[in-house]
């Protein structure tokens, strides 16, 4: 049976300012995305509509604004409402912990809209171009998680080569290293499938020969929920909340609405012109 290591969270300490761990795996998100996306602009489906390295740094200015104000928001809105409702002023103490991928992943999707508009592209070919990066981003996020030993898992099984004990939790029950299971499910899996699929030309052209957009978007979302479904039967609910409704968990519910969205995207998108 494992323990968990728990890691120091600061990095670096200089003094006047400490450097988290989990601040770094953001860093680390955002470079990779940057780094495959300019990659992206190689494929003739985006290079042909003209696609710069300038507008990808936008594009992650966008995004990050769209992860930090949506993942709050939605954290504030979808676990804790009545918590913040009576106390408005936490909303902006980000520092004490509280960020929700969904609440993130909306945020991303306005902030896309808006960058869509402003230059006057199509909605999902902007959201086509960033798709295959996101998973990577999410990887990093998951590893920041493990790092502070936080998010652990259900109970499971002693006999399990590795099951490991979160003395965070308070307890000395071997639980599932869930965070671990996520970095590979909806990071390194769905990144690796999600890439694949992003660079064959056909996910880019409709049966007729046109140009189309909005198959990959639709492969994410869909991917991204049936992976983060999975995984939150290893993860342990949060305890002010618990299992809802049919025994499922809060982001297992989230993760239905993904699920249908991203097989009707995929659907719609192979039928329009």
């Amino acid at each position: 049976m494992l323990v968990h290591p728990q890691f120091n969270p600061i990095a670096l300490d200089l003094g006047v300012m400490q450097i988290h761990w989990y601040g770094l795996t953001y860093l680390a998100a955002f470079g990779l995305f940057y780094w495959f996306a300019t990659r992206r602009l190689k494929l003739a489906a985006f290079a042909e509509r003209g696609w710069t390295a300038r507008e990808v740094e936008d594009l992650l200015f966008y995004g990050v604004l769209g992860v930090i104000l949506g993942g709050r928001l939605g954290y504030v809105l979808f676990y804790k409402p009545a918590h913040y409702l009576a106390h408005p002023l936490e909303i902006v103490q980000v520092w004490k912990g509280g960020m929700a991928f969904h609440g993130g992943l909306i945020g991303v999707l306005v902030a896309m809209g808006v960058f869509a508009w402003g230059r006057k592209r199509r909605y999902f070919e902007v959201t086509d171009l960033i798709a295959p990066c996101v998973p990577i981003g999410l990887a990093c996020g998951r590893l920041g998680n493990f790092i502070n030993g936080e998010l652990w898992g259900r109970p499971a099984d002693p006999a399990l080569p590795w099951a490991m004990v979160f003395p965070q939790s308070g307890s000395l029950v071997p639980r599932h290293p869930s965070p671990l299971y996520q970095l590979a499910l909806e990071g390194l899996t769905l990144f690796v499938l999600l890439w694949w699929y992003a660079r064959r030309p056909q996910a880019y052209v409709a049966a007729d020969g046109t140009r189309v957009w909005g198959r990959v978007s639709g492969m994410f979302l869909f991917g991204y929920g049936v992976f983060r479904f999975i995984a939150e039967y290893f993860r342990e609910p949060d305890d002010f909340l618990g299992l809802l409704a049919l025994n499922m968990s809060m982001g297992q519910w989230l993760c239905v609405p993904m699920i249908v969205g991203g097989l009707a995207i995929y659907a719609w998108a192979g039928k329009r012109r």
